[in-house]
């Protein structure tokens, strides 16, 4: 019975992982951004649009960017480009 259980909650902790894998990254954005003299384009995916844009803005600003205070100025400057796949 134990056995029985255990797989039961194995086969649904899988199939919550696989469903959860699938709903993310329906949206794919490229952003490029200019920050303190550097230039960096990072991609991001996402459930939507704006969450995969600031996915990547905050890739792209751990690079261009030293220290907490100029991480947030960073994260604020425009991108450049920006480019989605939906």
């Amino acid at each position: 019975m134990r056995t029985a259980v255990g797989i039961a909650l194995g086969v649904a902790f899988v199939s919550f992982m696989l469903y959860s894998a699938m709903q993310e990254g329906r949206v794919q954005c490229e952003v490029c951004l200019d920050y303190g003299g550097g230039s960096e384009c990072r991609t991001s995916a996402a459930v939507d649009r704006e969450e995969a844009i600031r996915g990547a803005v905050a890739s792209a600003c751990a690079v261009l960017s030293a220290g907490v205070t100029d991480g947030i100025k960073c994260t604020s400057t425009s991108p450049r480009s920006i480019q989605c796949d939906e």
